[in-house]
């Protein structure tokens, strides 16, 4: 294989440095935790005017820029098959002959549960819900074409576009690692192959601040998302009173979770999580879908994986030009902006927990099992509560106007036979699912900012506690102004920088592979 100058006098640093522990950088962890800081008070100071900047701020992103994120989602699955299907395709992520660290279960566990989350459970209730009051391409709300598009809209959203973004940048994360041997966890080494302005010692902070905070962004957007199914599910259950008090016990469990689970680190904490989440998630599936309506939900599936496929290129493309009923910047476009944003952080934890697999796997392990994880949880719980309004047996459309998409979630659980038991394993499968996600976050963002971190060590504990309460504060400030919007606009602001450096990733990774690529062993 053919390194770099730069890549061999890095590795032979390395060698000599084999003693030194992993420290903080201070030029990224000082003003991205000063930064998380000023804005969490902001919003607890000034939740109107937080409101209303974060409003402005999302609604120019999503209708003057919406058209590029919805070029990223294409582009960004078409670099994905090309990596898979093109010739490099066989490159190994690691020493020749090596085989996976993990073996594909753990691979896939803990793939998924940072991934997504509870992201699904929250919204595979509320997204088709929202979609038959307001559905798209001008559909009379509450038709049966109404129906059908509410069921098959979150199989887009959550599918093979949404894994394709998480891929991309995993694979030069992977390959900076275990084939150039950096030895960094920062999206700026990744950078530096293609822009060499990444090197300088202003411009390469500057970058992984960035990358930090989109990923504080992207994961506070789904806690704060969260924080009001959990809290619902507790005042269900318990006969606790559904307010801040509640949500504040929320995150503070949460806190102590994952912030335990970031301390003892990956291989003891965030995998151990992750497998038990695993279970729980796939017997809370097969339960919904046996005790649930099994025919109802298994005919609006097969029809609904129709229509995504018919209409793939229209939903993948549609910007409602001329309408301007406002439905891609409000779902498509802040759905893409939420998979950029956590695509840094994804994309270093997949790329360190992919050593031994070649570009191939990583890229279809990833679509492949994620939206097999995610649309098989969305069919279920989407195609349930569907029945549930068609069937009128609840009135759920009232119950998500007027309570939320917590509250409806709840409703829909509490239906099943057994409904305490349900509500019950559904409590534990969304405090995990979070907790499981947030402290891969944390990991991440301490990496981030860290200095003298090899791949086979882990950041410093105290960074890992440090991010895991700033992400609680943040969240907890999200969640004192009760503005869905905020929330959302969090996500979309944090990711628009991101954008360039997730185009340098994918530069520096074609430079990498037209230089010093080398096939998997036969």
């Amino acid at each position: 294989m053919m390194m770099s100058g730069r890549n061999l006098d890095m590795t032979e640093t390395d060698s000599n440095s084999h003693d030194l522990q992993p420290g903080n950088d201070w030029a990224v962890f000082a003003p991205a935790l000063f930064l998380i800081v000023i804005l969490s008070a902001g919003l607890i100071l000034y939740p109107d005017g937080g409101a209303s900047y974060s409003a402005a701020a999302m609604d120019f992103i999503t209708h003057t820029l919406g058209w590029l994120y919805l070029v990223l989602g294409a582009s960004t699955f078409a670099f994905a098959m090309w990596l898979a299907f093109g010739r490099y395709g066989q490159v190994l992520l690691g020493e020749p002959g090596e085989s996976p660290e993990y073996s594909n279960l753990h691979w896939i566990s803990m793939m998924f549960t940072a991934g997504v989350g509870g992201g699904m459970i929250a919204w595979g209730v509320a997204e088709p819900l929202s979609y038959l009051q307001q559905p798209p391409f001008g559909i009379t709300p509450h038709s049966a074409l109404a129906f059908e598009w509410a069921h098959a809209y979150p199989i887009f959203h959550w599918g093979i576009l949404a894994w394709a973004i998480y891929a991309v940048p995993a694979v030069p994360v992977a390959y900076m690692l275990y084939v150039q041997k950096v030895p960094t966890m920062k999206i700026s080494g990744v950078c530096q192959a293609s822009f060499l302005a990444a090197r300088h010692p202003i411009v390469s902070p500057i970058i992984d601040i960035i990358v930090a905070l989109a990923i504080v962004g992207g994961a506070a957007t789904t806690l704060g998302l969260g924080v009001p199914l959990v809290s619902a599910l507790l005042s269900e259950l318990f006969g606790v009173s559904d307010g801040f008090g509640s949500r504040g016990i929320v995150l503070l469990l949460w806190a102590c979770i994952f912030g335990g689970s970031a301390y003892r680190g990956l291989r003891r904490g965030i995998k151990i999580l992750a497998d038990i989440n695993m279970v729980l998630a796939i017997l809370a599936l097969l339960f919904v879908l046996l005790a649930g309506p099994t025919l109802f939900i298994l005919k609006l599936t097969v029809n609904s994986i129709g229509l995504v496929v018919d209409n793939f290129l229209r939903m993948a493309f549609w910007t409602d030009p001329i309408d301007q009923s406002g439905f891609p910047q409000s779902w498509t476009i802040f759905y893409w902006a939420w998979w950029a944003a956590f695509a840094p952080f994804v994309g270093l934890f997949f790329g360190r927990i992919s050593r031994g697999r070649t570009i191939r796997q990583l890229v279809l392990g990833v679509i492949g099992w994620g939206t097999l994880g995610t649309c098989s949880f969305l069919v279920v719980m989407g195609g349930y509560a569907l029945h549930l309004v068609h069937s009128d047996a609840l009135p759920l459309a009232e119950i998500f106007v007027r309570e939320g998409m917590g509250v409806a979630t709840v409703q829909v659980i509490a239906q099943l036979s057994g409904g305490k038991l349900a509500l019950g394993v559904f409590l534990v499968l969304s405090i995990i699912f979070y907790a499981t996600t947030m402290d891969s976050a944390a990991y991440t963002i301490a990496s981030v900012c860290s200095k003298d971190l090899r791949s086979d060590r882990e950041p410093p504990r105290l960074s890992r506690i440090i991010w895991a309460f700033a992400l609680v504060a943040l969240t907890l400030a999200l969640v004192a102004t009760e503005r869905l919007k905020i929330v959302q606009a969090s996500t979309v602001v944090f990711s628009l920088p991101l954008l360039p450096v997730l185009v340098l990733m994918c530069m520096s990774l074609v430079k990498w592979l037209r230089t010093s690529a080398r096939p998997a062993a036969p």
